[in-house]
């Protein structure tokens, strides 16, 4: 296997499970030095041995990235520690479950604060260190939730909202720095932990939909961005299609997802109302997989994905279609 990453400093944050800890497992497999963060110790202490036996090497630091001092503080000994940052992955992300009116107001507020604040004084520690070496890469962490509103998710959809055009306004003011990139990672449902961290407020327990990916495609993804910067990565879903979907219908797919989500919160296996992981780490190592997609529907929800998009494209041409006429 060619170790392109070999050397490259990297950072990454929410790196105890899940996508984090997939992408610094690949990182170090491919010859990279990282350091990795994260609010739990055994998570992280769990991933660092993965990496050193991957072949990388790997340094911890607990942090509560809802900090913005202790933010700052870790990005200069992430980069004392390393001798610079080449890349920098804001991967912290939380989520609840529930009616907007159902989930207090508190857990909205974290949840806004660890997918939203966090990144950006994630990226106000980082960006002083890249401009003062001409060079490196910001990797935000988004969803396709970013672009398609989420019921029974609405400070989730509000926090990826903002990224997109928090990292949209960035670009725009380092355009004439082109040693510095802000990339945007937006992938489809994946099946990590988080499901289970998840504050729960539906009454049903939660699941992940057929078709889910596994975080090493998400990690893979990531570590590509390293050798070739890109603005908006896709994964798991067409961009294009998205983007057009939200221009031409952009209530249509929200209005069908809550429909789905209130009947599947009617008869799905009782749960626990319960805030997750929100307020504190899992104590025990959590690993970057969920383990619980099943493989063999995955071929059958992506055809059945690809359909819904089609038909929603349609439909939003047919729209725009009538609208030009009635305009004219």
């Amino acid at each position: 296997m060619s170790r392109s990453s070999a050397g490259k400093r990297i950072v990454i944050t929410g790196a105890s499970s899940g996508i984090g800890a997939a992408t610094a497992i690949a990182f170090a497999r491919d010859g990279a030095r990282v350091v990795l963060a994260a609010r739990g110790e055994p998570g992280l202490e769990d991933i660092a041995r993965r990496c050193r036996e991957a072949g990388g090497t790997a340094e911890v630091r607990v942090l509560d990235v809802t900090d913005a001092e202790a933010v700052a503080a870790f990005a200069s000994e992430a980069r004392d520690l390393l001798g610079g940052i080449d890349l920098w992955f804001s991967c912290v992300g939380v989520g609840v479950v529930g009616k907007y009116q159902d989930v207090p107001l508190q857990d909205h507020e974290e949840v806004i604060k660890a997918n939203l604040l966090s990144h950006m004084y994630e990226a106000h520690a980082v960006l002083p260190i890249f401009l003062q070496q001409d060079r490196g890469t910001w990797v935000n962490m988004i969803s396709v939730g970013a672009f398609v509103g989420t019921p029974y998710a609405a400070a989730y959809a509000a926090s990826k909202f903002g990224l997109r055009g928090f990292s949209e306004a960035l670009r725009g003011e380092l355009s004439k720095r082109p040693n510095i990139h802000i990339c945007d990672v937006y992938p489809t449902f994946v099946d990590t932990p988080a499901v289970g961290h998840a504050g729960n407020y539906t009454g049903a327990r939660l699941s992940l939909p057929p078709g889910s990916l596994p975080p090493d495609t998400v990690a893979r993804a990531v570590v590509r961005l390293a050798r070739r910067p890109r603005n908006s990565t896709f994964v798991g879903a067409p961009g294009i299609g998205l983007k057009l979907v939200q221009f031409a219908t952009p209530n249509l797919s929200a209005s069908m997802m809550n429909g789905f989500m209130d009947a599947w919160s009617r008869k799905a296996e009782r749960g626990e109302v319960t805030d997750g992981t929100l307020f504190s780490p899992p104590t025990t190592p959590s690993g970057p997989d969920g383990h619980s997609r099943r493989p063999e529907v995955r071929r059958k929800a992506a055809i059945a994905a690809g359909a819904t998009a089609v038909s929603a494209l349609a439909g939003g041409a047919l729209l725009l279609l009538r609208r030009g006429r009635t305009d004219r």
